[in-house]
């Protein structure tokens, strides 16, 4: 038996959770009514159950109720149930961006005020990211990621670490990612821009891979660069932080910190526990800039 309390901001995706968790065999019921908790946990404990494995969305929309929820949760421990809650949660500005274009009112915005309703739900669900056994950070998340990673957590069983990483590759000359955690200039290798057959290409091309990589500066500062990492990406989560943002700059973000964000990429993805994904912010600008 598996029990999963689907939680978290409104707007982070918790909808589009549920609705992917049923689609891998959960029985999954959106918003039910926190005193029904324990009983529903307790139909699932039952020998020959139908459903084995399910999962519940609760929210803010439980109005005053939600407050029970921790005295429900007690319930269920003593009873010795075993649940899982999951907690996705969003930057503020992406969750104002998203209730913007949704048109949507957020439900404790008093007035309209997107911000003042999400610095209260904020506070009001702030115990159950503390009890929270994976936190999942979508503000940079495409759906298919999210897809991913509840795979990766509730089908394959993996041990999944809270930590979404976001490897990115960018153009010092188009400014530094402003959400960049860890910056990284790689203007000191070999470039490629100056090799008339690799000028067009980009990082994602084997050619310009091959320029970059088969260089002893580039093998040394891909092995420190791994090292950092591998020690950096489990005190940050005993830290507390969810969501990592590392970049990689060149000049023009094209060929060398494309190339090196593509190696980085694959050695966090080898570890398997952390959540990862890659952007080539500026990989295209080029272009762009040159057909104007």
């Amino acid at each position: 038996m598996r029990f999963v309390i689907v939680t978290g901001m409104s707007g982070a995706g918790k909808s589009t959770a549920l609705k992917m968790l049923e689609d891998m065999g959960y029985f999954c019921v959106d918003n039910l009514p926190i005193p029904l908790v324990p009983r529903f946990a307790e139909m699932l404990t039952v020998p020959d159950a139908e459903v084995n494995r399910a999962a519940v969305g609760i929210d803010i929309r439980s109005g005053q109720s939600l407050g029970m929820l921790e005295e429900k949760l007690k319930e269920i421990d003593d009873c010795g149930i075993r649940y899982e809650i999951l907690f996705l949660d969003a930057r503020d500005n992406v969750l104002v961006k998203r209730y913007k274009e949704t048109r949507r009112q957020h439900p404790l915005g008093k007035d309209g005020q997107i911000d003042v309703g999400i610095a209260k739900e904020r506070e009001q669900i702030a115990f159950l990211k503390i009890r929270a056994d994976y936190i999942l950070e979508t503000s940079k998340m495409l759906t298919r990621e999210l897809k991913i990673a509840l795979e990766k957590i509730f089908v394959e069983g993996k041990d999944f670490k809270n930590l979404y990483v976001t490897v990115m590759s960018f153009g010092f000359k188009y400014g530094i990612p402003q959400d960049a955690d860890l910056v990284f200039d790689v203007r000191f290798l070999p470039n490629p821009y100056y090799i008339d057959t690799l000028r067009e290409l980009t990082g994602n091309d084997m050619e310009v891979q091959a320029y970059v990589l088969n260089n002893d500066r580039t093998r040394i500062f891909l092995e420190k660069l791994k090292d950092m990492v591998e020690f950096l990406l489990p005190n940050y989560i005993l830290e507390g932080k969810t969501q990592l943002v590392i970049a990689l700059g060149c000049t023009g973000g094209k060929h060398r910190s494309v190339t090196l964000a593509n190696a980085l990429y694959e050695l966090i993805k080898e570890k398997d526990n952390y959540g990862v994904r890659l952007e080539h912010r500026d990989i295209q600008k080029d272009a762009i800039t040159k057909a104007k």
